[in-house]
């Protein structure tokens, strides 16, 4: 099966190796480069890497198509040549994915257009305004839909590779895979693990300024609807409508999400047992902390924990 990975100046080398490396430890497919042009492509942190084809590669050659991402990938959708070779390739080939930020590339030629789809946390907004027809969902590590695969960021492209080889080949050899590069062969968990919340927008006014600054001050205090309206110098009705217009979430949300925030710095940060640090940061009880945990980030405190310390805490 022939696999053909779309690079162009400035993409990310990860979205391009990691699952290269994937497909080529199974020794059931045939790799290939394809860039702007034929020769050297550098990458977004000045690696380069020869591209063995240019976009003159013919479409109907290629099983699979991986677009990978980077900070290039803007500059390379007004590559006209080479966004007419995406879309061929993409008509053409069996099966189309793209990794992290590559899904824009692909979405420019609209062959995303209609489905669900996923991309780096820090693409979503970008994403989904620019091309309304995507229906964009940036909580998975990856996405199927039909033939169109599409993943999260940077190392998530090798989960998406491996899921690829499963879907070909079966669990034994993506199993043996994983082993060999040390990999979940289903990773758990979501990208809402690893992004910093991007969930609300700045406040607009002083009177919200200056309520929001006491909950990130102090997220353990206490942060009642009639607190917060205390603070801002507003009437509880006129907080609440005020405190959800400017960013989008009401108060309750916005501090519950606060001490989320501060419970998965604790968590990564040190050894506080959770039943105290659910006291400390407000939710009263460890198992409303694990409750609420669970809903935002979709792990228990205790997994977080385990997965996201230093290295140092393990060693």
């Amino acid at each position: 099966m022939r696999v053909a990975f779309v690079i162009y100046d400035g993409f990310q080398v990860l979205d391009l190796t990691g699952p290269h490396e994937v497909f080529e430890s199974t020794g059931r497919y045939e790799c290939l480069v394809v860039g702007p042009r034929a020769g050297p492509v550098t990458s977004s942190g000045g690696l380069s890497v020869h591209a063995r084809f240019g976009a003159g590669l013919a479409p109907e050659s290629i099983d699979t198509l991986v677009v990978a991402g980077g900070a290039g990938v803007d500059a390379a959708r007004e590559d006209a040549a080479l966004t007419r070779w995406v879309a061929d390739a993409a008509r053409a080939a069996r099966r189309v994915a793209s990794v992290c930020s590559g899904a824009l590339l692909l979405a420019e030629t609209g062959a995303l257009d209609g489905r669900r789809v996923t991309t780096h946390w820090g693409r979503q907004e970008q994403l989904a305004r620019e091309y309304p027809a995507l229906d964009v969902d940036c909580d998975p590590i990856f996405v199927r839909d039909g033939r169109f695969w599409t993943s999260a960021g940077v190392t998530a492209g090798m989960d998406l590779a491996l899921a690829l080889v499963e879907d070909d080949h079966g669990r034994d050899v993506a199993h043996a895979v994983a082993r060999e590069l040390v990999m979940f062969l289903r990773r758990p968990g979501s990208q809402s693990q690893f992004s910093v919340p991007l969930w609300s927008a700045q406040p607009a006014t002083d009177p919200i300024r200056a309520a929001v600054s006491s909950v990130q001050a102090d997220p353990g205090a206490r942060h009642t609807i009639a607190d917060l309206a205390e603070r801002s110098g507003l009437s509880l009705r006129h907080l609440q409508r005020r405190f959800t217009a400017e960013l989008g979430v009401p108060p309750a949300a916005y501090v519950e999400r606060i001490r989320i925030e501060a419970a998965r710095r604790a968590l990564a940060e040190g050894d506080e047992p959770v039943e105290t640090l659910a006291r400390r940061l407000g939710f009263g009880t460890g198992e409303t902390l694990r409750r609420a945990f669970h809903r935002h980030v979709g792990v228990a405190p205790s997994d977080y924990r385990d997965r996201f310390r230093g290295t140092r805490e393990h060693a």
